[in-house]
């Protein structure tokens, strides 16, 4: 988890061991885990409430803290595989995945920000995007935004399923991006329903 400072490592409550770091310290983290033989990270980032806004605006900014994160550590260590996490959530001042507008998420115009953000992190140097956000339609779109812009080696993991579960309360709890109203069940699945999760998957 990626935070905005110097010198900073934080420990995630919920998830003892595990820790926020500010760049100049995941740097050496990832030097560290490379040495181990570990090539391929995952950056997620933690934002502060002053950054967010419904529209997810600082996600797609080009001097925001992550993107200018991720251009940083191709370029120290151009031989890793940097992933990133596709979603509103840790920029939305609503706390949700999805576009906000009087209780309800608009999944099309959801689909706009999300290929914003992606061409943007296809831009600073991600190999692999990674789309939680359970919008439907949304892996289309980003491969299309992603071809019509020249990134057509930039990689896409789909999400096939992902739950409405409290499993993601340490997650939510890391990146303080817990929904500010309601919850992700119109868009995340039921943990008990196995025939929707194979539904999914062959979709």
């Amino acid at each position: 988890f990626l935070i905005v400072g110097v010198n900073q490592k934080i420990e995630v409550s919920s998830m003892p061991g595990i820790y926020r770091y500010s760049l100049d310290l995941m740097l050496g983290e990832i030097e560290a885990c490379m040495k181990l033989g570990i090539m391929a990270f995952d950056i997620f980032p933690a934002y502060p409430d002053n950054k967010k806004d419904r529209f997810a605006t600082e996600s797609h900014n080009p001097e925001t803290f992550y993107l200018k994160a991720i251009q940083k550590i191709k370029s120290t260590f151009p031989e890793a595989v940097v992933m990133t996490d596709v979603a509103m959530d840790p920029y939305s001042s609503d706390g949700h995945d999805g576009l906000v507008e009087n209780g309800k998420i608009l999944n099309d115009e959801t689909l706009e920000i999300l290929g914003k953000m992606s061409l943007a992190q296809a831009q600073a140097g991600a190999d692999i995007l990674g789309p939680s956000d359970m919008m439907d339609g949304r892996v289309g779109h980003i491969r299309s935004v992603l071809d019509q812009n020249g990134f057509s080696d930039v990689s896409i993991m789909s999400y096939t399923a992902k739950y409405a579960s409290a499993f993601y309360g340490p997650f939510r709890d890391a990146l303080d991006s817990a929904p500010k109203m309601g919850d992700k069940k119109t868009y995340q699945m039921n943990p008990a329903n196995i025939r929707e999760a194979l539904l999914e998957a062959t979709l």
